[in-house]
């Protein structure tokens, strides 16, 4: 009889040990699946940029279904969290409080069209009108008042109005005005363009690739990097700028590369967008290289 009993004990044992190591094995390969899950994802140009490359989050502050907080995160935060050329802090009220007594439609309107150091959209053109709202309501939420969201767009019109017939009146004289200079100007411009040979173009085509299948422009234009260096803000280089490169560019591909990847000056590391891998930053890095040769 107790040799049955111990038996049976023994065996109760056994299906119990089995039992928590199969669990044990299920939670481990679940936290390993967890931890390869990719942290964001690639947006390029001609893409949905604003919510596809956003990571989700709460929308309470970017009302609807469009994540103001993710757009933020990815194109706005480089500047708006570090004051990048005098760009105003999220959160400091101080910071921003003249800009919110011209109420959220001029925010709005600035936003989408640029303002100073900032270009327009962030330096992101693939954002539509309702993902520049969203980001900037979450931008200045912590120190305004934000409205519902999905009139901003009609009220800046509507601001904007009489400025914009202003300057479609000048345009307009301006191009009355324009001189015989001008034109001649534009066609020794096309007459030059048209002059270009195709290797020279094949060429470049291939150095800004940098001998990889990465699209260096694309990526370029969706990261954020154009925020900056399509207009110099602190002290970056110019796309294009062969004086503001020359002395970079001595230094070679390899030290560019780790410049961008780790950061360096006012530059956060990969341009404040950390879901890049190294490979794309290359990419970006072989692109505006090769934009200053």
């Amino acid at each position: 009889m107790k040799a049955k009993l111990i038996m049976s004990g023994l065996a109760a044992l056994g299906v119990m040990a089995g039992t928590t190591g199969a669990y044990a094995q299920d939670a481990a390969r679940d936290a390993i699946a967890e931890r390869l899950a990719p942290v964001g994802q690639l947006c390029l140009q001609g893409q949905d940029c604003g919510t596809a490359a956003a990571p989700a989050g709460d929308s309470a502050s970017s009302g609807g279904d469009i994540d103001g907080e993710g757009i933020y995160g990815n194109v706005c935060s480089a500047c708006h969290e570090s004051g990048a050329a005098g760009a105003p802090v999220r959160g400091n009220e101080e910071a921003w409080a003249e800009r919110t007594e011209q109420g959220f439609a001029t925010l709005l309107e600035h936003a989408i069209n640029g303002i100073g150091a900032m270009p327009p959209k962030g330096g992101n053109p693939n954002l539509s009108d309702e993902e520049v709202e969203a980001a900037v309501a979450h931008l200045v939420e912590p120190v305004m008042d934000v409205p519902e969201l999905g009139g901003g767009d009609e009220a800046a019109s509507e601001e904007a109005a009489p400025e914009e017939e202003t300057a479609e009146q000048t345009a307009a004289a301006e191009d009355g005005a324009a001189s015989e200079e001008g034109a001649t100007a534009e066609q020794e411009v096309a007459a030059s363009e048209d002059a270009a040979s195709e290797d020279e173009a094949s060429a470049s085509d291939e150095a800004a690739s940098g001998g990889s299948d990465l699209d260096g422009e694309s990526l370029y234009a969706s990261a954020g990097c154009s925020a900056c260096h399509a207009t110099g803000v602190a002290g970056s280089p110019k796309l294009g700028d062969a004086d503001a490169w020359s002395a970079r560019l001595e230094k070679g591909a390899d030290e560019l590369y780790a410049s961008a990847i780790n950061g360096i000056g006012a530059m956060p590391a990969k341009g404040g967008n950390p879901n890049l891998a190294d490979e794309e930053v290359m990419a970006i890095v072989d692109y505006m290289m090769a934009e200053a040769e």
